[in-house]
């Protein structure tokens, strides 16, 4: 065992210097050397003085250089525990892989009726927002009116948090009403839970009414523009930032990504001479999501010679790259290096970006195994991608358990119905498609429209399937058909047994013909100069018929187009896709 300073450990304490083992404390860096020090506080009759064990409390609960295990040994021996300590534990809890713990802590806490203050509550009220335990939330809401912390808005802003981002919006709006003083913080929260929930118009409204706004809510509300479809409006704020002065963060400049031509994007931040964590983590997400997998590595490894240590994002943007175009030996390497070589502690995020990767490799098994033994509670995007790949690989079997998973656990989401109905409609289970569109007609949830836009001289024209409100339909129409009969020359075929409806085929043509980005690109064909690239945005992921087809229209007509889906980038040159099929 490693000594701490090179005077014998006995000579360390004397009892004229009670203060001796909270000097050695503050410099302690691991769990070995607070040992010792543990030790020789217990020779010296030390071990049951307040400060000192506080900070072996406090030292042991740190997620990253922590014990939990040894810090709970350490508050059980202690006869009275303080609201510091309690809070200590119930922080070290919260910041664990069993978030759980500390509402059973509290629980001990509440019989043992020790006194709460400002600090009790927030630390929870993360415990909850980590296991989505609404249930709890409210238990926990109904301490602090208790307990008289209804104003005292570090407390009330955790709780506003947990409400909005769960998904209770409607609790949000009713407790942001009643806060007597309401801080940036609150009203963030607002638009955060907005945004998350779709609601754009009202988490505009809330962003409109801040009297002051800091890079956060900029961030969210353009995050969430982008989330939704709502490109525009994205390319429009992010405009009126700069105009009032907001640095933009490294989410901003992500999001930017998604609807601003990259290619112009990542050569002005490549040029910076002095390059921090946000600008090498744009780039490299930059490239992630336009499938250049290669070139995020490459950028990642430069940045690291650069002597710039990696963050959380920088890691989902290398992770992003590997499963974007099927590094799955090189993503699997840099996500154990997270804990191993960064001492950082894998979020759901990263989870997510490795069952994703594990999926479209086909490997389902290894990727429901890490599902099921991961430390964090799985999200329903995490079930979505192994769904997804479920799909991809035709496994209908698994599929079929995970769709039930998701509708029970996102019952709002008409995405969720829609992907369960497509594997029964895979297996050819036709009564079980009716069931499940029961089900998500009974609920009241309504499927997401897919739209598409494209820019032509400054104007923005959006078209959704099957929709024929646009002026110029009818030449969008004939320019389509024109379209068909050369495609049809090519050998093409529609890609028609994944189509949900069960329709007879000459029906199922008409209703795939009828998708939006094909009314785009069929305008651009129009409307576009002969030798321009044509970029559409498309607000869900392009189907598997339309990608073909994007490819085909690539060779025929010898364009570039570049079209930009919920997921990535895809860029079709010469009939090929940068994505090489796997998106």
């Amino acid at each position: 065992m490693a000594t701490i300073l090179p005077t014998p450990a006995n000579h360390f304490f004397s009892e004229s210097n009670t203060s001796q083992p909270l000097y050695l404390l503050n410099r302690c860096s691991n769990m070995d050397e607070l040992k010792q020090i543990h030790a020789q506080m217990f020779k010296q009759g030390l071990a049951a003085d307040i400060i000192p064990v506080s900070r072996i409390l406090a030292f042991c609960t740190t997620p990253i250089s922590g014990n939990l295990a040894y810090a709970q040994m350490v508050f059980d021996r202690i006869s009275r525990p303080n609201t510091f300590m309690w809070n200590t534990m119930v922080r070290g809890y919260t910041d664990s892989d069993t978030p759980e713990q500390a509402l059973l802590l509290y629980q001990q806490m509440l019989s043992s009726a020790v006194q709460h203050n400002a600090y009790t509550f927030p630390f929870l009220l993360k415990a909850c927002s980590s296991l989505s335990a609404l249930e709890e939330t409210q238990q926990i809401h109904a301490q602090i009116i208790k307990l008289g912390f209804g104003s005292e808005v570090f407390a009330t802003n955790s709780l506003l948090h947990v409400y909005a981002v769960s998904g209770s919006i409607k609790s949000a709006h009713i407790l942001f009403d009643r806060i007597p003083q309401r801080d940036i913080v609150s009203w963030n929260s607002m638009i955060d839970g907005y945004a998350k929930c779709g609601e754009m118009e009202m988490a505009y409204e809330m962003f409109k009414n801040m009297k002051e706004k800091n890079v956060i809510s900029w961030t969210t509300m353009i995050s969430g523009y982008v989330g939704t479809g709502m490109n525009k409006e994205a390319l429009n704020l992010f405009h009126k930032m700069q105009i009032a002065g907001v640095k933009p963060d490294s989410v901003a400049l992500t999001c930017m990504q998604s609807v601003a031509t990259w290619r112009k994007l990542w050569k002005y931040l490549g040029e910076q001479r002095k390059k921090g964590v946000s600008a090498w983590t744009a780039i490299i997400f930059g490239f992630a999501i336009h499938g250049h997998g290669k070139e995020a590595l490459n950028w990642f490894l430069a940045m690291q010679k650069a002597g710039i240590k990696p963050n959380l994002i920088t890691f989902t943007a290398i992770l992003t790259a590997c499963s974007y175009a099927g590094l799955v030996d090189e993503g699997k390497s840099w996500f154990e290096s997270m804990g191993r070589k960064y001492n950082l502690k894998p979020r759901v995020e990263h989870y997510g970006c490795m069952v994703d990767l594990l999926g479209r490799a086909g490997l389902l098994k290894e990727a429901k195994e890490l599902i099921d033994t991961m430390p964090v509670r799985p999200n329903s995007v995490i079930w979505g991608a192994l769904l997804k790949a479920c799909q991809i690989h035709r496994n209908l079997e698994l599929g079929k358990q995970i769709g039930k998973i998701l509708i029970e656990a996102d019952t709002d989401h008409g995405g969720r119905y829609i992907h369960l109905a497509s594997i029964y409609a895979m297996a050819r289970e036709w009564d079980q498609v009716v069931e499940v569109r029961k089900q998500m007609t009974d609920q009241g949830v309504s499927k997401l429209p897919g739209r598409s836009s494209i820019s032509l001289n400054g104007v923005v024209h959006e078209f959704l399937a099957g929709d024929r409100s646009h002026p110029e339909m009818n030449k969008i129409i004939h320019s389509w058909d024109q379209i068909a009969e050369r495609l049809k020359h090519e050998g093409y075929k529609p890609e028609l047994k994944d189509l949900l409806l069960d329709l007879e085929d000459d029906e199922k043509e008409t209703a795939i013909n009828q998708h939006s980005e094909k009314l785009a690109i069929a305008f651009g064909l129009i409307r576009a100069e002969p030798s321009a690239t044509i970029r559409i945005i498309k607000n869900l992921r392009v189907c598997e018929d339309c990608h073909t087809v994007m490819k085909l229209i690539s060779k025929i007509y010898d364009r570039e187009i570049v079209m930009r889906d919920r997921a990535r980038f895809h860029l079709f040159k010469n009939g090929r896709c940068t994505c090489e099929d796997y998106w």
